[in-house]
């Protein structure tokens, strides 16, 4: 590290589970996320303070009014561009050393393997179940670590998936809920601050990851709730009939994408 980086991380550097060793790792890693809205803003801007290397962000859509509540990557100034080019400019104010891939595109089955090939650790903050479905399946194939959340009005929750060390998301939820069941995001409603926490949790499980201490959330659902500010944890095993990681898996390549 150059002496503006020593400077610039010191508050790293003084702890004894990180030190320059651990900095130096955060420095070289390299972190994708799917998703630049409510979940990603917070992870993403943490990450980058924290000198993660490289950070790639894929999302097609670009910003709106209605992101602004909740979506703190973005502001008034970029209304109608693409979020990724947003999530540049606010990341590289933040941290202009790190190396920054935009994939203004949808994640697909298409392209999912060939945009995560490339990086150490993915987080899941997408708003829907196909690509959650979908990135569980690849970062499975691709046996690379997923920190997942999601939000709902007023709770959230987040936990860690790793292929070899744990189950899967389809160990939680086998299949996703027919369409009729799935409420329409631009209708139910979400706090503003709630992503925060849970966009938090999902870097703090990344950055654990990167330098390999504490204890992660390998095996174990954090449930918040917002409303009456309170944690829990549900404990959750490989399901030996899940069909992706299970005994006798079924499903064996990609084949589902999100909507368009």
């Amino acid at each position: 590290m150059n002496p503006e980086q020593l400077e610039q991380y010191r508050r790293h550097i003084l702890l004894p589970q990180v030190g320059e060793k651990g900095q130096e790792q955060l420095l070289q890693a390299k972190v994708l996320l799917v998703g630049a809205g409510g979940l990603g803003s917070p992870a993403a801007i943490y990450l980058a303070a924290a000198g993660v290397g490289t950070l790639g962000i894929v999302d097609s859509d670009q910003v709106d009014l209605s992101n602004l509540q909740r979506q703190i990557l973005h502001s008034h100034e970029v209304i109608g561009k693409p979020k990724v080019e947003s999530a540049r400019e606010t990341l590289r104010r933040i941290s202009p050393g790190i190396s920054f891939a935009p994939y203004a595109r949808l994640f697909d089955s298409q392209n999912a393997m060939q945009i995560l090939k490339d990086y150490d650790l993915v987080l899941d903050c997408a708003d829907n179940f196909s690509t959650k479905y979908l990135l569980n399946d690849a970062c499975y194939f691709a046996a690379k670590p997923l920190a997942y959340g999601t939000i709902f009005q007023f709770e959230g929750h987040a936990t860690l998936f790793h292929r070899g060390h744990g189950p899967c998301y389809r160990c939680l939820f086998p299949v996703p809920p027919p369409p009729a069941f799935v409420p329409n995001r631009n209708e139910v409603g979400v706090l503003g601050v709630l992503p925060g926490v849970i966009g938090i949790i999902q870097a703090t499980e990344a950055i654990k990851w990167i330098l390999g201490i504490g204890t992660s959330l390998l095996g174990r659902l954090l449930l918040y709730d917002a409303l009456e500010m309170s944690f829990r944890e549900v404990k959750f095993d490989r399901n030996p009939d899940c069909p992706l990681c299970g005994d006798r898996p079924t499903i064996l390549s990609l084949s589902h994408d999100p909507p368009a």
